[in-house]
């Protein structure tokens, strides 16, 4: 059967959510992986015409909420520069000649969608000795109004470590859009800050997050209809950030970076982990070899107790 045509919006604004999954069986994306791939995301969102407006990686799949830009908003010389920026200025001169077919390739969506499967990939099969396909079938999409949609859509992304049981409130996980709002403060203004609230005149981005967080807050408190089995915001917390008017103090975003690296000597992934005990288990007096331990409630976090508690 041939297959269906994806529906692309050409040469206009548009949203879409893209969503992915791997063909391997289990939860092949581990912590160190989704650091990877979202790094690649945000470099990838400053090549294409693009602007992302929330995301979540999971272990097996993600989600993508971006918007792609019509090719005749960017000059010649806006174009090269984001040539330059990601492929250096040597690789960018061989694309002058080209500057028609760089267009496109750079506002299209499954291009777009295509460098980062392509290139994690390489990745994942390079670091796990493997070869062959990761991703599933053809990606998904789904053409996004914006406003109340694109909020809804939001919200249901920024949700899902919620609905999987991985943690209780959204902002506690770093792979998906809230938490980065909140534990990095939107580094490097990777996200849109527009919600879809433009049209209720929110001025400041730390207002729109609010507003937006306690949207979430409000849905992530609802069971999906026919979803039983899925987790939900417990409503004792809804009822706190309800009195804190959802905000966020400089307690609670300094709390998001740094609770769970107090307890430890080493704290991070199976490898760094291994790798920095390596170079210091001459100070361990034990005769035994250390080895990583889980972090509870954290995915793909290990730690080692500190050089006192060691010994």
């Amino acid at each position: 059967m041939p297959r269906v045509s994806r529906m692309i919006i050409a040469d206009q604004t548009a949203v879409y959510h893209v969503m992915s999954r791997t063909a391997l069986d289990g939860f092949p994306i581990e912590s160190f992986e989704k650091d990877f791939l979202l790094d690649l995301i945000k470099r990838m969102a400053g090549l294409f015409f693009t602007e992302v407006y929330g995301f979540a990686l999971m272990d097996n799949h993600f989600h993508l909420l971006v918007k792609m830009l019509p090719e005749h908003e960017f000059t010649d010389e806006a174009v090269k520069e984001r040539l330059e920026r990601y492929y250096g200025e040597k690789r960018a001169l061989a694309w002058e000649g080209q500057m028609p077919f760089v267009r496109s390739k750079l506002a299209s969506l499954s291009e777009f969608v295509r460098e980062i499967k392509v290139n994690f990939t390489r990745f994942y099969n390079k670091r796990h000795g493997r070869r062959g396909y990761f991703w599933g079938d053809r990606f998904k999409s789904v053409i996004v109004e914006e406003g109340e949609t694109l909020i809804n859509c939001l919200a249901y992304i920024d949700l899902n470590p919620v609905r999987a049981g991985i943690v209780e409130r959204p902002e506690d996980y770093r792979w998906n859009s809230l938490g980065y709002h909140i534990q990095t403060n939107n580094k490097d203004g990777f996200l849109s800050t527009d919600f879809g609230l433009k049209q209720f005149n929110v001025k400041s981005d730390k207002e729109r997050v609010r507003l937006y967080r306690k949207y979430v807050y409000e849905t992530g408190a609802i069971p999906l209809a026919g979803k039983s089995f899925t987790k939900t915001i417990p409503e004792k917390i809804v009822t706190e950030e309800r009195k804190k008017e959802f905000e966020i103090s400089r307690t609670d975003r300094f709390f998001c970076r740094t609770r769970y690296f107090t307890d430890s000597g080493i704290i991070g992934s199976r490898e760094f982990v291994s790798g920095t005990y390596q170079q210091f288990k001459h100070l361990f007096q034990s005769k035994h070899e250390k080895k990583p331990k889980s972090v509870k409630g954290l995915d793909g976090v290990f730690s080692l107790k500190r050089l006192s508690e060691a010994i």
